[in-house]
Protein backbone atom coordinates (compact mmCIF):
# COMPACT_ATOMS: atom_id res chain seq x y z
CA UNK A 1 0.00 0.00 0.00
CA UNK A 2 1.10 3.21 -1.03
CA UNK A 3 2.02 6.01 1.47
CA UNK A 4 -0.77 8.18 0.39
CA UNK A 5 -3.22 4.81 0.56
CA UNK A 6 -2.11 4.70 4.17
CA UNK A 7 -2.44 8.49 4.96
CA UNK A 8 -6.09 8.34 3.65
CA UNK A 9 -6.97 4.97 5.35
CA UNK A 10 -5.68 6.78 8.46
CA UNK A 11 -7.67 10.05 7.90
CA UNK A 12 -10.56 8.17 7.10
CA UNK A 13 -10.54 5.82 10.16
CA UNK A 14 -10.13 9.06 12.07
CA UNK A 15 -12.99 10.95 10.74
CA UNK A 16 -14.93 7.93 11.46
CA UNK A 17 -14.19 7.99 14.69
CA UNK A 18 -14.83 11.58 14.96
CA UNK A 19 -18.18 10.82 13.95
CA UNK A 20 -18.38 7.64 16.37
CA UNK A 21 -17.51 10.13 19.61
CA UNK A 22 -19.55 13.22 17.97
CA UNK A 23 -22.79 10.54 17.46
CA UNK A 24 -21.95 9.55 21.31
CA UNK A 25 -21.84 12.90 22.37
CA UNK A 26 -25.52 13.75 20.77
CA UNK A 27 -26.65 10.62 22.59
CA UNK A 28 -25.47 11.72 25.73
CA UNK A 29 -27.11 14.98 25.40
CA UNK A 30 -30.31 13.64 24.50
CA UNK A 31 -30.10 11.37 27.61
CA UNK A 32 -28.91 14.25 29.68
CA UNK A 33 -32.14 16.17 28.28
CA UNK A 34 -34.70 13.66 29.09
CA UNK A 35 -33.32 12.90 32.56
CA UNK A 36 -33.37 16.22 33.34
CA UNK A 37 -37.05 16.28 31.56
CA UNK A 38 -37.84 13.17 34.02
CA UNK A 39 -36.19 15.07 37.00
CA UNK A 40 -38.52 18.55 36.66
CA UNK A 41 -41.34 16.50 36.08
CA UNK A 42 -40.61 14.28 39.33
CA UNK A 43 -40.59 17.30 40.92
CA UNK A 44 -43.56 18.85 39.71
CA UNK A 45 -45.38 15.68 40.75
CA UNK A 46 -43.42 15.95 44.06
CA UNK A 47 -44.67 19.57 44.28
CA UNK A 48 -48.01 18.80 43.16
CA UNK A 49 -48.62 16.29 45.72
CA UNK A 50 -47.19 18.28 48.60
CA UNK A 51 -49.41 20.96 47.91
CA UNK A 52 -52.20 19.19 47.34
CA UNK A 53 -51.73 17.17 50.57
CA UNK A 54 -51.89 20.48 52.39
CA UNK A 55 -54.69 22.06 50.29
CA UNK A 56 -55.98 18.94 51.91
CA UNK A 57 -55.29 19.39 55.46
CA UNK A 58 -56.77 22.80 55.34
CA UNK A 59 -59.62 21.64 52.42
CA UNK A 60 -62.28 22.34 55.48
CA UNK A 61 -61.69 25.72 56.18
CA UNK A 62 -64.34 27.87 58.13
CA UNK A 63 -65.78 31.05 57.50
CA UNK A 64 -67.39 33.67 58.98
CA UNK A 65 -71.34 33.64 59.88
CA UNK A 66 -72.87 36.36 57.82
CA UNK A 67 -76.23 35.73 58.56
CA UNK A 68 -79.22 37.12 60.55
CA UNK A 69 -78.20 36.86 64.34
CA UNK A 70 -78.30 38.91 67.90
CA UNK A 71 -75.54 39.58 69.67
CA UNK A 72 -74.19 36.81 71.55
CA UNK A 73 -73.08 36.35 75.34
CA UNK A 74 -71.22 33.40 76.99
CA UNK A 75 -73.33 32.44 80.22
CA UNK A 76 -70.98 31.44 83.08
CA UNK A 77 -72.38 27.55 83.22
CA UNK A 78 -70.58 27.74 79.28
CA UNK A 79 -74.09 28.41 77.89
CA UNK A 80 -74.59 30.76 74.86
CA UNK A 81 -77.09 33.22 74.44
CA UNK A 82 -78.39 34.35 71.21
CA UNK A 83 -81.27 37.66 71.62
CA UNK A 84 -81.94 40.95 71.57
CA UNK A 85 -81.17 43.89 74.48
CA UNK A 86 -84.24 43.33 76.57
CA UNK A 87 -85.92 40.19 74.57
CA UNK A 88 -86.16 37.41 77.76
CA UNK A 89 -88.83 35.37 76.24
CA UNK A 90 -90.08 32.77 74.58
CA UNK A 91 -86.76 30.42 75.72
CA UNK A 92 -85.71 28.32 73.26
CA UNK A 93 -83.08 26.28 74.05
CA UNK A 94 -80.96 23.73 71.96
CA UNK A 95 -79.29 21.22 73.20
CA UNK A 96 -76.62 19.90 71.04
CA UNK A 97 -73.89 17.39 70.45
CA UNK A 98 -71.54 18.25 67.65
CA UNK A 99 -70.94 14.69 66.74
CA UNK A 100 -74.20 14.38 66.60
CA UNK A 101 -75.76 13.67 62.63
CA UNK A 102 -79.24 14.27 63.93
CA UNK A 103 -78.04 17.62 64.80
CA UNK A 104 -76.69 18.84 61.56
CA UNK A 105 -79.71 17.39 60.10
CA UNK A 106 -81.60 19.92 62.36
CA UNK A 107 -78.93 22.56 62.04
CA UNK A 108 -79.33 22.40 57.83
CA UNK A 109 -82.59 22.33 58.39
CA UNK A 110 -84.24 24.78 60.63
CA UNK A 111 -80.90 26.74 61.68
CA UNK A 112 -81.71 29.34 60.26
CA UNK A 113 -84.90 30.04 61.33
CA UNK A 114 -83.64 29.43 65.00
CA UNK A 115 -81.05 32.57 64.31
CA UNK A 116 -83.70 34.45 62.43
CA UNK A 117 -85.80 34.84 65.27
CA UNK A 118 -83.39 35.34 67.45
CA UNK A 119 -82.19 38.37 65.05
CA UNK A 120 -85.98 39.37 64.60
CA UNK A 121 -86.39 39.39 68.74
CA UNK A 122 -88.99 36.87 68.64
CA UNK A 123 -86.98 34.51 70.75
CA UNK A 124 -84.13 34.32 73.02
CA UNK A 125 -82.21 31.61 71.88
CA UNK A 126 -80.27 29.35 74.23
CA UNK A 127 -77.18 27.19 73.07
CA UNK A 128 -76.46 24.18 75.00
CA UNK A 129 -73.56 22.16 73.33
CA UNK A 130 -72.85 19.04 75.96
CA UNK A 131 -71.12 15.61 75.43
CA UNK A 132 -73.78 13.20 74.59
CA UNK A 133 -71.62 10.20 73.74
CA UNK A 134 -69.61 9.63 76.72
CA UNK A 135 -70.87 5.76 77.16
CA UNK A 136 -69.58 5.53 73.22
CA UNK A 137 -66.26 3.72 72.42
CA UNK A 138 -63.85 5.98 69.99
CA UNK A 139 -63.33 7.84 68.14
CA UNK A 140 -67.18 9.09 68.57
CA UNK A 141 -66.94 9.50 72.39
CA UNK A 142 -63.27 11.72 71.82
CA UNK A 143 -64.86 13.56 68.90
CA UNK A 144 -67.93 14.61 71.12
CA UNK A 145 -65.93 15.77 73.73
CA UNK A 146 -62.97 17.70 72.01
CA UNK A 147 -65.43 19.48 69.42
CA UNK A 148 -68.11 20.27 72.94
CA UNK A 149 -64.31 21.40 74.83
CA UNK A 150 -63.19 23.42 71.78
CA UNK A 151 -66.57 25.18 71.35
CA UNK A 152 -66.27 26.28 74.83
CA UNK A 153 -63.16 27.64 74.26
CA UNK A 154 -64.22 30.34 71.75
CA UNK A 155 -65.20 33.89 72.61
CA UNK A 156 -69.20 34.85 72.53
CA UNK A 157 -68.61 37.10 69.34
CA UNK A 158 -67.05 34.02 67.58
CA UNK A 159 -68.82 30.85 68.75
CA UNK A 160 -72.15 30.93 65.99
CA UNK A 161 -69.55 31.01 63.07
CA UNK A 162 -67.44 28.01 64.64
CA UNK A 163 -70.95 26.19 66.07
CA UNK A 164 -71.96 26.32 62.26
CA UNK A 165 -67.89 25.29 61.66
CA UNK A 166 -68.36 21.85 63.60
CA UNK A 167 -71.41 21.00 61.62
CA UNK A 168 -70.04 21.47 58.38
CA UNK A 169 -67.41 19.95 59.30
CA UNK A 170 -68.83 17.12 61.00
CA UNK A 171 -66.85 13.61 60.69
CA UNK A 172 -68.70 10.41 59.91
CA UNK A 173 -69.79 8.94 62.64
CA UNK A 174 -67.39 6.17 63.99
CA UNK A 175 -64.42 7.99 62.09
CA UNK A 176 -61.73 9.53 63.19
CA UNK A 177 -62.06 13.82 63.11
CA UNK A 178 -62.57 17.08 64.69
CA UNK A 179 -58.15 16.75 64.99
CA UNK A 180 -57.20 19.08 67.62
CA UNK A 181 -55.42 21.04 64.65
CA UNK A 182 -58.15 21.46 62.49
CA UNK A 183 -60.33 22.81 65.83
CA UNK A 184 -57.96 25.31 66.49
CA UNK A 185 -57.45 26.57 62.99
CA UNK A 186 -60.97 26.75 62.84
CA UNK A 187 -61.18 29.06 64.77
CA UNK A 188 -58.52 31.25 64.10
CA UNK A 189 -60.56 30.89 60.38
CA UNK A 190 -63.90 32.60 61.88
CA UNK A 191 -61.41 35.48 64.00
CA UNK A 192 -60.34 34.22 66.86
CA UNK A 193 -57.37 36.31 68.20
CA UNK A 194 -57.30 35.22 71.59
CA UNK A 195 -53.24 33.66 72.18
CA UNK A 196 -55.01 31.55 74.77
CA UNK A 197 -57.04 29.76 72.68
CA UNK A 198 -55.01 27.26 71.05
CA UNK A 199 -53.79 25.85 74.90
CA UNK A 200 -57.32 25.97 75.78
CA UNK A 201 -58.13 23.57 72.50
CA UNK A 202 -54.74 21.16 72.96
CA UNK A 203 -55.36 20.80 76.75
CA UNK A 204 -59.35 20.30 76.35
CA UNK A 205 -59.00 22.76 79.15
CA UNK A 206 -63.31 23.44 79.07
CA UNK A 207 -63.40 19.46 79.71
CA UNK A 208 -64.64 19.80 83.28
CA UNK A 209 -67.55 22.45 82.28
CA UNK A 210 -68.40 19.99 79.22
CA UNK A 211 -68.98 17.71 82.51
CA UNK A 212 -70.95 19.64 84.18
CA UNK A 213 -73.11 21.10 81.18
CA UNK A 214 -73.73 17.35 80.15
CA UNK A 215 -74.68 16.44 83.50
CA UNK A 216 -77.18 19.20 83.76
CA UNK A 217 -78.49 18.06 80.05
CA UNK A 218 -79.02 14.61 81.10
CA UNK A 219 -79.81 14.59 85.04
CA UNK A 220 -81.38 17.96 85.38
CA UNK A 221 -83.25 18.57 82.18
CA UNK A 222 -83.68 14.95 81.14
CA UNK A 223 -82.63 14.89 78.06
CA UNK A 224 -81.81 11.74 76.30
CA UNK A 225 -81.14 12.52 73.10
CA UNK A 226 -80.01 15.11 70.33
CA UNK A 227 -81.21 17.41 69.24
CA UNK A 228 -83.42 18.43 72.47
CA UNK A 229 -84.90 21.85 72.19
CA UNK A 230 -87.41 23.27 74.38
CA UNK A 231 -89.31 26.06 73.75
CA UNK A 232 -90.36 27.57 77.55
CA UNK A 233 -89.59 24.11 78.77
CA UNK A 234 -92.02 22.31 76.73
CA UNK A 235 -90.05 19.87 74.75
CA UNK A 236 -90.74 20.23 70.60
CA UNK A 237 -91.03 17.08 68.94
CA UNK A 238 -92.02 17.65 64.58
CA UNK A 239 -91.25 21.05 64.90
CA UNK A 240 -87.43 20.42 64.57
CA UNK A 241 -87.44 19.58 61.19
CA UNK A 242 -89.93 22.19 60.28
CA UNK A 243 -89.22 25.72 60.31
CA UNK A 244 -92.83 26.88 59.19
CA UNK A 245 -93.89 24.81 61.92
CA UNK A 246 -91.37 26.13 64.90
CA UNK A 247 -91.71 29.40 63.85
CA UNK A 248 -95.66 29.10 64.68
CA UNK A 249 -95.30 27.48 67.99
CA UNK A 250 -93.01 30.66 69.02
CA UNK A 251 -95.56 33.00 67.60
CA UNK A 252 -97.90 30.79 69.80
CA UNK A 253 -95.78 30.67 72.48
CA UNK A 254 -95.15 34.49 72.29
CA UNK A 255 -98.50 35.64 71.91
CA UNK A 256 -100.08 33.71 75.33
CA UNK A 257 -97.12 35.39 77.46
Amino acid sequence: MSKAARERTARERLAEERRRQAARAKQRRLLTVVLGAVAVVALIVVVTVIVLDQRGQRDQTATPYRGPQAPLTRQSDGSIVMAKPGVNAPVLEVFEDFQCPACKAFEENTGKTVKQLAAEGKAKVVYRPFHLFGEQRDPIRSNSLRSAAAALCVPAPQWLSYHDALFTFQPREGSEGFATRDLVAWGRDVGVTDPNFEKCVTDQQKKPQVDAMTTYALQTRGVTGTPTVFLDGRKLENELQDPAALQKAVADAKGSQ
